[in-house]
């Protein structure tokens, strides 16, 4: 045992000697940092990094059986699923650490901007931050890409169409991101080249720099109210204050980093174990389309406000509104350097994080419920009711036959069968008049589109005639007030004319 350590001891020293690497660790484990930021606020930085080893190391794994070629991507993952041991725990763990890791690093992110460590001196730390948390995003969604399912497929052209629409060189943007004017084999290697190479390495290079400033400058302290950041006097105070309160960051604040990445973890391996793997789904067929995709969690906010937002926003929205909210994160620490950092003295930023919060989880929980889309099998598969026709003139009959071909119910359902994204339709008649029912079905309006180009006028009619008729039997169909009282008022005043020219001489 004695030689072992001996030999130990060689081999460290002449490692040490030709790398030089003791002093800077020393350094990095045991500077002071002030006692109150050993704070359980202050461990998503780590998880966040524990979380990108993590991926890495996952997905080298996932890239030795991986085949990123468009006719063999979809297999190779079913048999990670189905025939390598543990092959489905291995794509789990790698999906469930995405979805995490975009949830700490967005935590991370308002617990940054909570506590003020933006300001001076931390801004360009800041704003490394969000390149970042921006690229995390790009990871999730080329890593999407990579499932190259059915619904990767088309969520990937839908993400296609989007970039389109950038003026001037959406085109060339689009060509350059799929490798051609469609979907094929280049594309699929140009997203693992970004999902495997580009950005992780960009990621490591911004995740050094990042630690490095943290280092250099200290982290953050706690905010204490009325404790003020000032260009001239912070630097001079941080160091004084890490001097006389503070303790070596290892062990005092590292012991709490490394419990909660550990917790961390055993989080994403019992996700991976209990959940399993995300997809694939059914095999990309450009031919069939009939489908529904959706993005991820994370993305499921974006998808919900465009799905509200009327077509002619659409464009304005997804151009504008990005651009907006990243030159906002890039500006604040030099618009916001100095003053305030406490929470408790910062009621706007304080409201802005949690109004941030609730609209986030009510859209995604929307994104998550809402049948956006219709049943694409509904008109074909759910036959009308046949009560609804026992007693139909004919002119109700071909009322029907407009109603079912021209796939109605793909969003409306009769008879508890049929879509889901528009109103059921059993009663319609107790709530819209004729009018009202013809002008919806000719204009469209909310998510309904205008049918008045794809019907023709007398479609139009007998389609209302068959709307009529549905209404509970003891309940009459609704009816316009003001023309009944213009038609009870005319006939009055014809019985009047009638009974004024009987009764002349």
């Amino acid at each position: 045992m004695q030689r072992i350590k001996q030999t130990a001891i060689r081999i460290y020293g002449w490692l040490e000697l030709r790398l030089q690497l003791e002093a800077p660790v020393k350094d990095a484990a045991l500077h002071s940092v002030p006692r109150n930021t050993a704070s359980w606020w202050y461990v998503f930085g780590s998880a966040a990094f524990t979380l990108l080893f993590l991926q890495i190391f996952t997905g080298i794994l996932l890239a030795l059986v991986y085949v990123p070629a468009a006719g063999e991507a979809w297999n190779s993952l079913n048999i990670l699923n189905h025939q390598i041991p543990l092959g489905w725990f291995l794509r789990a763990m790698h999906g469930w650490g995405s979805n995490f890791m975009v949830a700490i690093v967005l935590i991370h992110m308002a617990q940054v901007f909570l506590f003020g460590a933006y300001k001076f001196p931390r801004e360009l730390t800041w704003i490394a931050g969000v390149f970042l948390l921006l690229m995390t995003l790009g990871m999730a969604f080329t890593g999407q890409v990579l499932r190259f399912d059915q619904d990767a497929y088309w969520g990937l052209g839908i993400g296609a169409s989007i970039l389109s629409r950038v003026p001037f060189i959406g085109g060339g943007l689009v060509h350059l991101l799929l490798g051609g004017p469609i979907i094929a084999g280049a594309t699929l290697s140009r997203f693992f080249a970004l999902h495997v190479f580009v950005i992780p390495g960009t990621m490591l290079l911004f995740v050094f720099l990042h630690v490095w400033m943290v280092l250099k400058l200290g982290i953050n302290e706690w905010p204490m109210p009325g404790r003020l950041v000032r260009r001239t006097t912070y630097i001079e105070e941080y160091h004084r204050q890490a001097h006389e309160d503070g303790i070596p960051f290892v062990p005092g604040a590292f012991w709490k980093d490394l419990t909660f990445s550990g917790a961390v973890l055993a989080a994403v391996a019992v996700c991976a174990f209990v959940f399993g793997p995300f997809g694939p789904g059914g095999q990309p067929d450009p031919a069939i389309i009939q489908t529904v995709p959706k993005p991820d969690f994370f993305f499921l906010w974006i998808y919900t406000i465009l799905s509200y937002l009327p077509p002619s926003m659409e464009t304005p929205f997804i151009l504008i509104a990005p651009l907006l909210g990243i030159a906002f994160l890039l500006a604040l620490p030099f618009w916001a350097a100095e003053g305030e950092k406490s929470w408790h003295r910062r009621p706007v930023a304080l409201l802005a994080v949690s109004t941030i919060a609730v609209c986030w989880g009510v859209l995604t929980h929307l994104g998550t419920t809402t049948p956006w889309s219709p049943h694409m099998s509904a008109w074909s598969s759910d036959p009308i009711p046949p009560h609804y026709l026992q007693i139909a003139t004919p002119l109700v009959r071909q009322g029907a036959v407009v109603f079912q071909a021209k796939q109605c119910r793909n969003c409306h359902s009769i008879g508890g069968a049929g879509g889901e994204r528009g109103p059921a339709l059993d009663e319609v008649a107790t709530r819209m008049t004729i009018d009202q029912m013809r002008f919806k079905v000719v204009t469209g309006g909310g998510n309904m589109p205008a049918y008045g180009k794809n019907l023709s006028p007398a479609e139009v009619e007998v389609l209302v005639s068959f709307l009529e008729t549905l209404h509970p039997a003891n309940e009459p169909p609704a009816y316009d007030a003001s023309r009944r009282t213009i038609e009870t008022s005319q006939a009055d005043d014809g019985a009047t004319t009638r009974t004024n020219r009987n009764a002349t001489p």
